[in-house]
């Protein structure tokens, strides 16, 4: 039985088509991570898997239920951390924590082995109120909160989101601690490097799914060369890469120029030579191996050409 499944979900508001007939299945104990940018459709899924919201269309299950016929039993085994930090800011972190353990019957004693690696990085503050964390220590809480019932499933909207480098790392460290205690995990985030962190992902854009594979397979699906390109006239140099009948992509990629060419057998060299025809300052082009988000803007591109 798998932990997560989507069977045709489709959810749309005042018209406008949010989730678009999606299919996707989570396993037991597997790391899954719903990736895309802000408004691709991820919160929503989210809201019905974790009962909060009715699909249109289509059916969703989680350990083999029905997130709509059987939405009470759903709630004690699913742990969700929304996209927005949703404890009570004016209680203690010790009084939020005893908050949620007692709505689901249980207490901070009976489930501490499984919060302790997470809590005790924010215990000696467990008297400070939850308003008075940062970013990081409230992510912790809300996760030790997310826990404290025991849940099979854990459902995490954009966890990382306004939090440092550090606490996205130490972060996806705890994820993987949780998978290894036999949690099913369905995360969403829109930073395409936590991709790698995942068993799978699924690349999601306006409310459809893209892909559907591990990490490797959808980076080894690429299929043709990439090349960072820059200079010292960054804008001239897009033009210019905009006016190749060769190309087959352009996007900016932090200082660079991502760039691929129609032509299979083309080297960096070439392209270097026939750009310096166009007299470009300072130019620089290598070859490089793509990553999730190159393949992201791949598919996309597809998608906008069909």
């Amino acid at each position: 039985m798998q932990a997560i499944q989507c069977k045709n979900i489709r959810k749309t508001y005042e018209g406008m088509v949010a989730v678009d007939e999606i299919n996707f299945e989570v396993q037991k104990a597997e790391l899954f991570g719903l990736i895309g940018p802000d408004g691709a459709g991820k919160t929503s899924i989210f809201r019905i898997l974790t009962t909060l919201l009715i699909p249109d269309s289509g059916r969703a299950f989680i350990d083999g239920m029905d997130v709509v016929k059987e939405y009470k039993e759903i709630r004690r085994r699913i742990g969700y951390m929304p996209g927005k930090f949703s404890l009570y800011q004016d209680l203690s972190v010790e009084e939020n924590l005893n908050f949620f353990a007692t709505i689901f019957g249980t207490t901070i004693e009976e489930n501490y082995h499984l919060i302790e690696p997470i809590y005790k990085q924010i215990e000696s503050f467990k008297k400070r109120k939850a308003g008075a964390l940062s970013g990081g220590m409230k992510q912790k809480l809300a996760l030790s909160c997310a826990l404290i019932h025991s849940p099979s499933v854990l459902v995490l909207d954009e966890p990382t989101t306004g939090v440092d480098a550090v606490s996205r790392k130490e972060f996806w460290e705890m994820l993987k601690d949780l998978q290894k205690k036999g949690i099913s995990i369905i995360v969403s985030t829109p930073y395409m490097d936590e991709a790698s962190l995942c068993d799978r992902v699924a690349l999601i854009q306006k409310g459809k799914i893209m892909s559907i594979a591990s990490p490797v397979e959808i980076i080894q699906s690429f299929g043709e060369k990439l090349f960072a390109i820059r200079s010292l006239n960054m804008l001239n140099l897009s033009r210019i890469l905009k006016s190749l009948d060769t190309k087959t992509s352009i996007y900016p990629f932090g200082q660079f120029i991502h760039y691929t060419d129609s032509r299979g057998d083309v080297s960096a060299e070439v392209l270097l030579h026939e750009l310096e025809k166009h007299r470009v300052e300072k130019l620089e082009v290598k070859e490089i191996s793509p990553s999730v988000e190159d393949c992201f803007m791949k598919l996309m591109t597809e998608a906008n050409v069909g």
